[in-house]
């Protein structure tokens, strides 16, 4: 139908611009003299016709699209049900062939043990994606590099679990996407001692370029949790920059000074936080927040409201 609305504009005989298309006898009509303007066109749509989303979706005979986290295999599952497609109950011996063919279905998706590794991976990295909210360019990025370190070896001995969190830290530094190791390592049974070997032996051995972390990919999901206004988000930005190019951030968490950035934001704006409450924002400690804005304040001169 695109297609069409793309080639043809208006009527050879009359000029009219009012065509019809009719996919019953694939033709196109002009609506104003009848002239057929082109006979037999080609319906690209499915044979069987729906006129509601739900039975749309059960005439489907399609299943999922193909992402990296189901790679190489079929992506269609045998159902349980045990009615054929056009409602009739199944006899016992079809529900018995079925659940065969459903069993050998399963075991033919995943052959050797790196797809089983792979599937097992993809299930976990699906879980952490989830908890963490990671957009799916970013859990395509954690799953390369799990690859990466599976095709090296580098999983062989260390848990899948471990491994898969690295590789989604690797993924989010790489991709400066605001997550700390601590939040991701609070998400897996693995503590985080393993997961921070993992990391370095991932960066050591895969070669994986990682860009050191900047407090400013911080600053705007300490605000939003903070609900500050996009003004007080951007002069906490503001801060961090001057900061950066006086050398400040240099060897300092960069969650901890977002951290800071916004506190002091917060006051210059009149949108006041408590230092708890930045601090539990940004999931670092008070001290460390009263700190890095005392430091802050003081190097770049910056004069606070007497609270």
């Amino acid at each position: 139908m695109e297609e069409f609305e793309e080639t043809y504009h208006k009527c050879p005989i009359c000029g009219g611009t009012k065509l019809i298309y009719d996919p019953t006898r694939g033709e196109i009509i002009c609506a104003e003299c009848g002239y057929v303007i082109r006979e037999r066109e080609i319906d690209r749509g499915p044979e069987w016709r729906a006129f509601t989303p739900e039975e749309r979706e059960k005439r489907s005979r399609v299943g999922a699209p193909i992402t990296r986290l189901t790679p190489d295999s079929l992506s269609t599952d045998i159902d349980w049900r045990s009615k054929d497609a056009a409602g009739r109950e199944i006899g016992l011996k079809k529900k018995i062939e079925m659940l065969r063919l459903r069993k050998w279905h399963i075991r033919a998706r995943v052959q050797s043990s790196i797809e089983r590794n792979l599937s097992q991976a993809s299930i976990e990295l699906e879980r952490l994606g989830s908890q963490l909210g990671l957009p799916q360019y970013a859990m395509d990025r954690a799953l390369e590099i799990y690859k990466k370190a599976l095709e090296t070896g580098l999983v062989r001995g260390r848990s899948i679990e471990s491994v898969m969190a690295a590789a989604v830290y690797a993924a989010c530094r790489e991709k400066k996407i605001p997550r700390t190791l601590d939040e991701i390592a609070k998400y897996t049974r693995a503590g985080r001692k393993d997961v921070a070997r993992c990391y370095r032996l991932l960066v050591r051995e895969t070669q994986v370029k990682v860009p050191l972390p900047s407090p400013i990919d911080f600053a705007p999901r300490i605000g939003e949790l903070l609900k500050l206004s996009t003004q007080t988000i951007k002069k906490a930005i503001e801060i961090l920059k001057k900061a950066q190019e006086m050398g400040l951030t240099a060897g300092k968490d960069p969650a901890g000074l977002a951290a800071a950035a916004i506190y002091i934001a917060a006051l210059l704006s009149g949108e006041v936080r408590t230092q708890k409450e930045v601090a539990r924002a940004a999931q670092v400690t008070e001290v460390t927040v009263r700190n890095r804005y005392k430091e802050l304040a003081k190097k770049l001169k910056i004069k606070l409201p007497i609270r």
